[in-house]
């Protein structure tokens, strides 16, 4: 009795890991094609006004790739290689046909302890090359840790660039204390100035390019199509990967309040909400370990417009969150076990691409 009693208990709890790690339906009313091929970690990408494409490979190569060839970018910045950091996102400036800036964040080791923490910079493209470079930010001090460099970019609707940096493994010194980098939400002008309205300008000692703080790591980022709001996602530790609006000045609680637990099982706090900390839109239990976040804003795709795309890492598909009023209502996979969806971006075009580890960038064809 005893043996049978441990074999249901064995595929009870199998179940139940089961159903949770599928409990997002599969939509396979779709196809894709591979457009860009033989790629190890396409972590950011972007598309040029000519419709080719600046693609980030996290171990520190920035590929030019027009007209089915792939062109290696010269002049990129030192990159610290390690664990989670390398070279991450990249994004254009709104007035790039003007202008021609773009811009990139990779983990850098400037400074002067060891190991490296997260920058952005912007340059010009001329003949495959990088030049004009300019280090906008760089997070201090650096930290031989491997863990946590976040990051992603964008700029909302009056130009300002938002960028994140994930807390780096301190969680608790760096979230919460708004004179240390990491963990937090930055926003400065396009030329790395400190906007007038920030909101710890006038604070002491505040890191004053912080606009919101309580992140873990963000490495999602995106702006919404209608209402201009910033929408970020975060990993969280065991569960509790988090989809935030941004406000300026908001707590949004990690490590104090969380919807996960530590990764040996036990708790981090009892509490998952507090007065004075944000809620987040939406969390995920267990977690998917999101990368990458867009919004569907054309008409390519039946029925998704207004609807928003998050990578999941550790599930290795692309997760389709239909909103209604504001809040993620239901869940569908897309590109079920492609691969671990690293970046996604809508195209020019207006269709959905999307960067997978291993393989590639792809497209995403609508309803078959």
């Amino acid at each position: 009795m005893t043996n049978v009693k441990h074999y249901i208990l064995v595929i009870s709890l199998l179940s139940c890991l089961a159903c949770a790690q599928d409990k997002n339906p599969v939509n396979n009313a779709h196809s894709y094609e591979i457009v860009v091929s033989d790629l190890r970690n396409p972590w950011g990408f972007t598309f040029l006004p000519d419709g080719s494409m600046l693609i980030n490979e996290k171990e520190g190569q920035l590929i030019h790739y027009k007209d089915g060839t792939k062109t290696t970018v010269a002049n990129l910045p030192d990159i610290y290689n390690r664990g989670q950091g390398g070279l991450m996102d990249i994004e254009l400036h709104p007035n790039y046909t003007e202008n021609g800036w773009i811009y990139l964040t990779y983990a850098s080791t400037s400074g002067e302890n060891r190991g490296g923490h997260t920058a952005i910079m912007r340059a010009k493209l001329k003949d495959n090359a990088l030049v004009e470079n300019e280090v906008l930010y760089k997070a201090s001090p650096n930290t031989t840790s491997s863990r946590h460099f976040g990051s992603r970019i964008a700029f909302d609707d009056q130009n300002f660039l938002f960028f994140s940096i994930g807390e780096r493994g301190n969680r608790d010194e760096n979230p919460q204390d708004i004179s240390r980098d990491g963990g937090k939400i930055y926003r400065i002008n396009d030329d790395g100035t400190i906007p007038n309205d920030n909101p710890f300008l006038n604070e002491p000692n505040a890191k004053t390019a912080i606009y919101s703080f309580g992140h873990r790591n963000p490495q999602g980022m995106t702006i919404h199509p209608e209402t201009g709001e910033v929408w970020t996602h975060e990993h969280g530790p065991k569960g509790g990967d988090e989809i935030n609006i941004i406000h300026s000045g908001k707590n949004y609680g990690w490590p104090v309040i969380t919807y996960g637990i530590n990764y040996v099982g036990t708790k981090i706090t009892d509490e998952t909400e507090r007065e004075g900390m944000e809620q987040p839109l939406h969390y995920w239990v267990p977690s998917i370990a999101p990368s990458g976040m867009a919004f569907i804003s054309s008409n390519k795709y039946k029925g998704w417009k207004g609807h928003l795309l998050v990578g999941s890492l550790k599930f290795q598909y692309l997760d389709l969150c239909h909103i209604k009023n504001g809040k993620v209502v239901k869940e569908e996979r897309l590109l079920d076990g492609l691969g671990r969806v690293r970046s996604v971006e809508q195209g020019p075009d207006g269709y959905i691409y999307v960067g997978i580890e291993q393989l590639g960038i792809v497209k995403l064809i609508k309803d078959k």
